[in-house]
């Protein structure tokens, strides 16, 4: 048995990028580098620092949203182009649960408003992983290994959610107030940090180790890539591929939940179309990232971030174009995106 797995777990071992500890230090340079180059544009040192911290909450809340995505291509090769329909049926889900539980949010205890978005977090994350069992199962099953039609039919699938999410919620724009205890700033001098960023922060960094740790130490990763490159070989060894499938999937879709989350208290304002905002912004780190790549993503959707931040103050015209900017010059240096995944 284990001659047979032996060269699909070396071919896995090369895939660092998959695993969320890439060896090439060069695209992480990027960051500070970014960071840096905006400085004497910003000028004002209190300013920068404001938005640098700004930028990268923006970020670790894109990165959650769009790792359940990258896991999704990474490890199963599916387009999902539905993805924003579990990023809208998360935030609304926990809208509700959050208007529930107003005596918590509105309370000055923190500890209550962090057990109020804790439920409704995982309320959000149950609902989004349960949708994305079923998604997987009616959609999704019957087009693997075909990109063209995975792309028609999860557009489609799109679509019927964000509708039934009128039908369920109005298609009205819904207020999503931060709990009381994360409103406002935390100030330092000259420098201002809002309160739900540093959660948000927090929120992201957990994410990203966790996925990292489970990619580096357990099998699922490397039984998910052969099953999808062999999968008769797979099954044979006493392992039920459609099952791991099926787990990654809900996982990823229970990340799109968690994130929608966060966006939607973010923005605190809550639409249908909030799926469909924001998963442009998705894309484009996952191709600057590289596609399938945990680690790529991770640093792309930092740099989107510090990019839409500083263009917003600095030159507010060029801000919405400032992405698709960063993302062709990224593509121009590294066609196959920062940390391009093996086979991909």
């Amino acid at each position: 048995m284990t001659t047979t797995v032996a060269p699909a777990a070396v071919d896995a071992d090369k895939d660092d990028a998959l695993k969320g500890a890439p060896r090439d230090w060069l695209p992480l340079l990027l960051v500070p580098a970014l960071a840096v180059l905006a400085y004497p544009l910003v000028g004002n040192p209190s300013t920068w620092v404001t938005l640098t911290i700004a930028a990268l909450a923006m970020g670790m809340m894109i990165f959650v949203i769009a790792s359940g995505l990258t896991l999704v291509f990474g490890l199963m090769d599916v387009l999902n182009f539905g993805h924003g329909a579990f990023i809208a049926v998360g935030a609304y889900v926990a809208m509700t649960v959050l208007g529930t539980l107003q005596g918590w949010t509105q309370a000055p205890s923190l500890a209550l408003n962090l057990a109020a978005l804790g439920l409704a977090t995982l309320a959000a994350m149950t609902a989004t992983g349960a949708l994305g069992w079923a998604f997987e199962r009616v959609i999704v099953r019957p087009v693997y290994g075909r990109h063209l039609e995975q792309i028609l039919v999860t557009t489609g699938g799109l679509i019927v959610a964000e509708q039934l999410i009128h039908v369920i919620w109005g298609g009205d724009q819904k207020p999503m107030p931060l709990p009381t205890a994360l409103r406002g700033a935390i100030t330092l001098g000259d420098i201002n940090i809002e309160k739900f960023r540093l959660l948000a922060v927090l929120v992201g960094l957990v994410v990203f180790g966790v996925i990292a740790l489970v990619l580096q130490r357990t099998k699922i990763g490397l039984l998910i890539r052969a099953g999808v490159e062999n999968r008769e070989m797979v099954e044979a060894l006493g392992y039920r591929v459609r099952r791991l499938f099926v787990g990654v999937f809900v996982v990823g879709s229970a990340l799109a939940g968690l994130g929608g989350t966060l966006w939607a208290l973010y923005r605190e304002t809550l639409t249908a179309a909030i799926g469909g905002d924001v998963i442009v912004l998705v894309f484009i780190v996952i191709i600057i990232g590289g596609l399938g790549s945990v680690g790529g993503c991770f640093i792309g959707s930092i740099l989107v971030a510090m990019m839409a931040n500083y263009t917003g103050y600095v030159a507010p015209k060029v801000a919405l174009a400032s992405n698709i900017l960063l993302m062709v010059a990224i593509l121009m240096w590294r066609p196959q995106g920062l940390y391009p995944v093996a086979k991909r």
